[in-house]
């Protein structure tokens, strides 16, 4: 494993991912409810942040590595399962919609890693549409775990209203890089 500034952020943010955790489950005299959502949040948007910034350090520097694009989005995909863990006990996430969420991540993790080892990864890269929904998580979270209201903005209507969206393209991601695997899917199953 190389050791390296951005395969550091992206420990990092996995490190983070008990803290955050934690936050909800510490003495409830240390924090008040807001004071938990409040922190939550942060922690998680600084997990977020870091994800964006160690892909760009990594290509800026030169730092790639085959570990550090295996780690990455384990990283990003336990954030976000965590994150919704703890929104479901909350009673802030359905949780129907988590289970679209993480079971697609589980199974096009699964596609990825086959694709891969048949030597056909390239047909199913991360498209635009699975950008799109993990833009749409990444805001809806944060929404979701701050949960006060902002200024007179209802946040975690807002984040629910977006969780969905999420949850919509979730699935149309999964269809999407189904059908561009189904070629070798079939080609295979005879």
């Amino acid at each position: 494993m190389p050791l390296n500034v951005p395969n550091l952020l992206t420990w990092a943010r996995i490190l983070m991912i008990p803290l955050f955790v934690g936050v909800f489950y510490s003495p409830w005299d240390w924090l008040t409810p807001s004071e938990r959502n409040s922190w939550a949040t942060a922690i998680f948007i600084a997990a977020a942040v870091t994800d964006a910034f160690d892909g760009w350090l990594a290509r800026k520097l030169g730092q790639t590595s085959a570990f550090g694009a295996f780690l990455d989005p384990v990283a990003d995909k336990l954030m976000v399962a965590a994150a919704l863990v703890v929104l479901i006990q909350l009673g802030r996430v359905d949780a129907v919609i988590a289970f679209i969420i993480i079971g697609r991540e589980i199974a096009i993790s699964a596609l990825r890693e086959w694709m891969a080892k048949i030597g056909a990864a390239r047909s199913i890269a991360v498209s635009f549409i699975g950008k799109l929904k993990t833009t749409a998580q990444m805001i809806s979270i944060p929404m979701l775990l701050y949960h006060d209201p902002l200024g007179g903005t209802d946040i975690h209507q807002i984040g629910t209203w977006l969780i969905y969206v999420a949850a919509a393209l979730t699935l149309w991601s999964m269809v999407y890089y189904l059908r561009k695997a189904w070629p070798e899917i079939s080609a295979r199953v005879r």
